[in-house]
C-alpha cells in the first residue's frame, strides 16, 4: 500500500480521499469561518481531508486514507547548555539549511521591518548569495519599505519597493481562489498586488515564515488546562468570527451549539500535546493546526512563480526547538543575539514592532521613553485625516473602503445564489453590520463571505 509521510510542518496540504458521504462539511466550515483557516484534517467536504502532519500515512490502491501513524511527536526537552552554546548551534543550523535550500540559486528574499527575514539576510549576506529583495507597504499607510531598504542597503542586496493600491484584489481575485482553493480568505495575501512580478526576480524564495512562533514565547506563566483552552481560543478566533459562525451554525440546524463545539475539538487537540509547559505547549499546538492550515496556505502564490524554501518549516530547526530552555526562545532572544554576532549594522536598523528603537534598544519602549515618539506620530495621523488623506493600517481597508471597492463587494457577495452555503438575510445582516454598525469588527466576517462566494462559483462550474 502506498505510504505518504508529512514533514513537522507541512509546505502544502496532501489531500485524500475518505470513505463518507460527499457532502458540505458544515461543521468544519463554520470553525473556517470564526478562525480563517481550517482545524486539524478538515475541508469543506466530508469525504476529503488533508493527511496529519510528522505522520506516515497509509493510502489504499484507490487513494483512500486508511490510517497514520506519527513519526514526530512535538515535546519539551531542554538540554543543559549555556546560551553562548545555543547560539553556536542556532548559527551552524540555520545557515546549514539555508546553504542546503538555495545552493548557488539567485534568491528572492522579501524583506519586512521585523526580525524574521532580517535573521534570513544575515545569514544570506554571510553566506555570500546573491540575493534581490522586495518589499510592500499600503500607500498612506506606515512606510515599510523604509526599514527594509536600510536591511537590503547594509547587505549590498538589489531592493525594489512596492506600494499597494486600492482595490488590487478584485483583478486577481479569480487567481487568487484557484491558486489557494478558497481554503484562506482573501484580503491578508498582499503579494497577489505584485504577482506578475516574482518570475523576473531570481530562482528560488527564501521565506521566513513560523520564526516569530518558533523563536518567542507566548507570554502566559503556567496555565491550568482550563486557562490554556481559554487562551488559545482568543488567539485563533478572530474579531466577528464567532458571531457569524454561530449564524450560521443555526442557518444549517446543526446540532448543539457552535460554542461548544469549538471549544471541544480544541481541547481534545491540545490534551493529545504531552507538554506541561504552556508556553512551549501552545507553540506545538500552533505548529501542528495554524502553521500548515494557514500561514502554508497563501505560499501557494509564491509558488505558483518560483520554488519556495523556508527554513523555518525545516524540519531539522523543529526539532532544534524542542532541545532547547524555553528562557532561551522567549522575546526573540536567540534571533537578536544572531543577527548582533553576523551583522551589527543590521541591527541597528529600526525594528518595526519596536518603532523607533532597534535590535540595542529595543527595551526602551516603554513609557515615558516612548511617548514622544508616539504623541508625534498620532498627531502627523491626524493632520492627514484633516486633509482627507485616511491612514491605512489593514488589508481590507484597501479592498472594502470606498465606492469601488463596495460595488464590487456587492457583485461578488449578491450577484449569485449562494446557496447552500448561505442564505440572503444572513449575507445582508453582516454586510450592512460592516457598513453601519463596526467596520472593524466585522471586517473579518466579510471576508469569509467574500471567501465561501468564490468558492461557491468554484463548485457551481466543477
Amino acid at each position: 500500500m502506498p505510504t505518504v509521510k508529512t514533514p513537522i510542518i507541512p509546505q502544502k496540504a496532501t489531500f485524500a480521499k475518505v470513505k463518507a458521504p460527499h457532502e458540505l462539511h458544515k461543521e468544519a466550515i463554520c470553525v473556517f469561518v470564526a478562525t480563517g483557516f481550517f482545524l486539524d484534517t478538515d475541508t469543506y467536504f466530508k469525504d476529503v481531508r488533508v493527511l496529519p502532519p510528522a505522520s506516515d500515512c497509509e493510502l489504499d490502491g484507490d487513494g483512500y486514507f486508511i490510517k497514520s501513524t506519527s513519526w514526530f511527536q512535538w515535546h519539551q526537552s531542554p538540554r543543559s547548555l549555556s546560551f553562548e552554546e545555543a547560539l553556536d548551534e542556532f548559527t551552524y543550523l540555520f545557515e546549514t539549511i539555508i546553504d542546503e535550500h538555495v545552493g548557488d540559486k539567485k534568491v528572492i528574499l522579501p524583506l519586512s521591518g521585523g526580525l524574521d527575514s532580517r535573521t534570513q539576510a544575515t545569514a544570506l549576506h554571510h553566506l555570500g548569495k546573491q540575493v534581490t529583495t522586495y518589499s510592500y507597504d499600503f500607500k498612506g499607510g506606515y512606510p515599510e519599505t523604509a526599514i527594509a531598504k536600510k536591511i537590503a542597503n547594509a547587505c549590498d542586496f538589489n531592493f525594489t519597493e512596492y506600494h499597494i493600491e486600492k482595490g488590487y484584489l478584485w483583478n486577481v481575485i479569480e487567481e487568487l481562489a484557484q491558486i489557494n482553493k478558497c481554503d484562506s480568505e482573501f484580503t491578508h495575501p498582499r503579494q497577489m498586488a505584485i504577482f506578475d512580478e516574482y518570475a523576473a526576480m531570481g530562482d528560488v524564495f527564501s521565506l521566513g515564515h513560523w520564526g516569530d512562533v518558533l523563536f518567542d514565547g507566548t507570554g502566559p506563566e503556567q496555565l491550568s488546562e482550563k486557562e490554556e483552552l481559554d487562551f488559545l481560543l482568543k488567539k485563533i478566533i478572530k474579531k466577528g468570527g464567532m458571531e457569524l459562525a454561530t449564524a450560521l451554525w443555526n442557518d444549517w440546524n446543526l446540532e448543539g451549539d457552535f460554542e461548544t463545539y469549538l471549544q471541544q475539538r480544541v481541547q481534545t487537540l491540545l490534551q493529545k500535546i504531552e507538554i506541561q509547559d504552556t508556553s512551549a505547549k501552545i507553540r506545538a499546538f500552533k505548529s501542528l493546526y495554524w502553521a500548515p492550515r494557514w500561514t502554508a496556505t497563501n505560499l501557494a502564490v509564491f509558488e505558483a512563480k518560483r520554488p519556495v524554501t523556508l527554513p523555518y518549516f525545516d524540519n531539522r530547526m523543529c526539532q532544534f526547538i524542542c532541545t532547547l530552555p524555553e528562557a532561551y526562545l522567549a522575546d526573540r532572544k536567540l534571533q537578536i543575539a544572531y543577527i548582533k554576532y553576523r551583522n551589527p549594522e543590521l541591527a541597528k536598523i529600526t525594528w518595526e514592532q519596536h518603532k523607533p528603537y532597534d535590535l540595542y534598544t529595543f527595551q526602551h519602549n516603554k513609557p515615558p521613553n516612548n511617548l514622544p515618539y508616539r504623541a508625534f506620530h498620532k498627531l502627523k495621523r491626524e493632520a492627514k485625516n484633516k486633509m482627507g488623506i485616511p491612514y491605512i493600517q489593514r488589508n481590507w481597508e484597501l479592498q472594502f473602503l470606498g465606492m469601488e471597492n463596495d460595488r464590487m463587494l456587492q457583485e461578488y457577495l449578491f450577484s449569485q445564489n449562494m446557496h447552500p452555503f448561505i442564505s440572503k438575510p444572513l449575507l445582508a445582516e453582516f454586510y450592512n453590520k460592516f457598513k453601519n454598525v463596526d467596520a472593524v469588527r466585522y471586517s473579518h466576517p466579510l471576508s469569509m463571505l467574500l471567501t465561501l462566494s468564490l468558492k461557491k462559483k468554484q463548485l457551481a462550474h466543477g
